[in-house]
């Protein structure tokens, strides 16, 4: 991509831009914002009207770049972490600034900025960018500043403090030092303080003077004078003032530039941007774009299903045979629409919601399926932030459901922590989409599907199945991170999507993969017992990808939420050991079951508030329940006991580990397709034996809505080879 580089003098947007280099991409211009004479910091604003003002003009003559700029009109307005749109806010000065760099260079698809920890600057830096049809570039992003430092001095980045302000540095001493000097003192300041050794806690402030940017020429210091700002004996601040400065070509350039040139400021390459902002062309169309209504598609009926209270999923699909139903396009209206008027109901909106399955039939209207998606749920209407996704694409029109399926996952407040980074980065992989990364509520993380892409380029890892699934547990263990938390002691379930064009063995290398990258470095000092896994084959994954995994992780409210002398902090991975049930009714159902629960039940429940549980039905099991042969079990009677047998197994899990129904946040139960059964007859049966379970269990009362989701998958089970006739998977809550 074409770059416009933010730039402010210092070291960071330097090597922000030879990131962008390293990764393919080709910065066109820069581009610098000018504080007013009276900024609310004194001292910041006379180091860059003194400094960086001027400085950034040498820049672009170095770097043989054109340069645009603009004075700061507005101030700090909206003050909240996550900015939205405000008039008279500094970032409309960011704003108008990159839309005359647009305007004027339409080939610019980014913008690349210096972020390394702030998520304040780079939320705004993500806003400008979105509105302006514009990717940000963050390739410094949650890096590790030690390592950072290290290699801007090896990479020859030439830079001085000129600001210093923090305990351990003295203007005296420091002001003036490139970073080469100050490394070993930086360092042993962190050790001592704690101090950023990148500055990123405004300890100091560094100008670049030279660079393998600089092809041109480089800056020279002639004349500088140190500025005390204040004597403080534990910290003292203080500023370097540039008196004398120019620009000395570099042997080889082939530029005019003639050795001792001072700066000038009326280049033919300096484009001064003032006046008003006006809206973009992108912005018009995210202001015009209209929620569609099912009134366009009057005839699609769709089926709906809800679970829990306070936290809650709810399920819509289009009803089997519909007649109407046509395309993606209206499907997938119909079905966000049905719950956007079921959360209206409840008295609720999308920004309720924490989490999207979004199911497809075809992958090949993927895009298709975001431009429907992002008229429902956008940026304004999540002001908390946009819920996590995971998409995949199933075998909806095979088994006469549409060709979209959707299932959210709802909490009744609007309390929840939502980590969305749209900048591409070498942290983890940008969603630059309408989702976020992971969504935190109450102590549970519900992390987006993750790919095995390599984060700064976007792009799948080579290697195939295992080697993607390697690197799609790196990303998710870096999101993971960013909450205090590691998918290595704290995960609670793993949902791994398999494309269905890896054969058997590929399959079986992924599960084994799995084990020795995952399970084998599981800490289980505080849990005890492994995270349940579920295996699902789909037809087909995003980016034509071999392997998705969707973690769910408990993030404990303080380092003190486990308690080694709490005697139910996690559940045995098997059930044989499970308390006797209490209720009458799974009495009565155990008798006949009683020997089973060990061959298909996996079980792990968290500090007593969490319960994850997957029900496996392998031809074997269901052989023993129905005493019938395998292909007996395609029939409809058939069916009618496995689901009679899942819903006492699940109704046991929850009673026995001291959950109730009312706890149940997510239910599915996913079966393939190879067995031939209609998916109404599937949402039947199931219905029948939960009907059944409450007649006996006054807890659970349906009122004629399913409390689960039926889902139809290529296989699905808890190995590789996915087996199962049937899967059930459970999570419950006690938020």
């Amino acid at each position: 991509m074409e770059v416009v580089a933010l730039v402010s003098g210092g070291k960071d947007s330097c090597f922000s831009m030879m990131r962008c280099l390293d990764y393919g991409h080709k910065v066109v211009a820069l581009a610098n914002l000018i504080p007013l004479d009276d900024a609310v910091d004194e001292l910041d604003s006379y180091m860059y009207q003194t400094v960086g003002h001027q400085i950034v003009v040498c820049y672009a003559k170095c770097m043989g770049l054109p340069l645009f700029r603009r004075r700061i009109s507005g101030s700090t307005r909206d003050h909240a972490l996550k900015y939205s749109v405000t008039t008279g806010d500094e970032v409309e000065d960011m704003f108008a600034l990159l839309s005359e760099v647009k305007r004027r260079i339409p080939s610019v698809g980014a913008v690349s900025s210096g972020a390394i920890a702030s998520d304040y600057q780079r939320l705004r830096v993500e806003s400008v960018c979105s509105r302006l049809g514009l990717v940000s570039l963050a390739y410094m992003w949650k890096q590790d500043q030690t390592l950072l430092l290290e290699e801007m001095i090896r990479r020859g980045i030439v830079a001085i403090t000129v600001k210093v302000a923090a305990m351990g540095l003295k203007p005296s001493a420091h002001l003036g030092k490139e970073l080469s000097e100050l490394k070993s003192h930086l360092l042993q300041m962190n050790e001592s303080y704690g101090i950023n050794v990148c500055g990123e806690g405004g300890e100091y402030e560094t100008l670049t003077l030279d660079c393998p940017l600089f092809r041109n020429a480089r800056i020279v210091l002639d004349d500088f004078e140190v500025i005390l700002h204040s004597a403080d004996s534990i910290a003292s601040v203080g500023i370097l003032h540039p008196l004398a400065f120019h620009i000395e070509p570099k042997s080889g350039s082939s530029s005019s530039i003639e050795d001792g040139t001072i700066v000038q400021e009326n280049s033919s390459s300096l484009f001064e941007v003032n006046g008003g902002i006006a809206h973009t062309d992108v912005e018009e169309k995210q202001t015009l774009n209209p929620t569609p209504t099912s009134d366009a598609y009057p005839n699609i009926d769709v089926c709906i299903s809800k679970t829990g209270k306070s936290l809650f999923s709810i399920g819509c699909w289009i009803k089997e045979s519909s007649s109407a139903s046509k395309d993606l396009k209206a499907d997938l209206v119909a079905v966000l629409s049905r719950i956007e008027n079921q959360l209206k109901e409840d008295g609720l909106s999308w920004a309720n919601v924490l989490y999207v399955h979004l199911y497809i039939s075809s992958m090949k209207d993927f895009a298709l399926a975001n431009d429907v998606y992002v008229s429902f749920i956008t940026e304004k209407k999540c002001h908390l932030g946009v819920p996590s996704r995971s998409t995949i694409e199933l075998p909806l029109v095979q088994v006469g459901l549409g060709n979209a399926y959707v299932e959210v996952l709802v909490a009744n407040d609007l309390i929840k922590r939502v980590l969305h980074v749209q900048s591409i980065s070498c942290w983890a992989p940008s969603c630059i989409g309408p989702y976020s990364q992971a969504t935190l509520y109450g102590e549970i993380l519900y992390m987006a599907g993750q790919l095995g892409l390599d984060p700064p380029t976007m792009k799948l890892c080579p290697g195939g199945a295992t080697a993607e699934l390697e690197l799609a547990l790196r990303n998710s263990e870096a999101v993971a991170n960013a909450f205090k938390s590691s998918i290595f002691s704290s995960a609670i379930h793993f949902l791994v999507y398999c494309s269905a064009r890896l054969t058997s063995s590929e399959k079986e290398e992924v599960e084994h993969k799995l084990q020795s990258s995952y399970i084998a470095r599981l800490d289980r000092s505080k849990t005890g017992s492994y995270p349940t896994i579920l295996y699902v084959l789909a037809p087909d994954l995003p980016k034509g990808a071999f392997v998705e995994i969707k973690p769910t992780l408990y993030v404990p409210a303080d380092d003190n939420s486990y308690d080694d002398d709490d005697g139910d902090i996690t559940s045995v991975v098997e059930a044989g050991g499970l308390k006797p049930a209490s209720s009458k009714v799974l009495s009565e159902w155990g008798a006949q079951y009683s020997d089973l629960q060990d061959a298909c039940c996996l079980i792990h429940t968290v500090a007593g508030k969490i319960c994850s549980a997957v029900v496996s039905i392998t031809s074997d099991v269901a052989s023993r329940i129905c005493s019938c042969t395998e292909q007996a079990h395609r029939s409809e009677e058939h069916m009618k006991t496995i689901a009679r047998f899942c819903a006492f197994q699940l109704a046991k899990i929850l009673i026995d580990n001291g959950f109730t129904w009312g706890n149940v946040t997510m239910l599915r139960f996913y079966y393939s397709v190879e067995h031939s059964v209609a998916a109404g007859v599937m949402s039947r049966v199931f219905s029948e034996a939960f009907t059944e379970l409450g007649e006996s269990d006054g807890s659970l009362r349906t009122d004629g809505v399913p409390v689960f989701n039926v889902i139809p998958v290529s296989r699905s089970g808890r190995s590789a080879s996915m087996d199962d006739i049937v899967t059930c998977e459970l999570l419950a809550s006690k938020a």
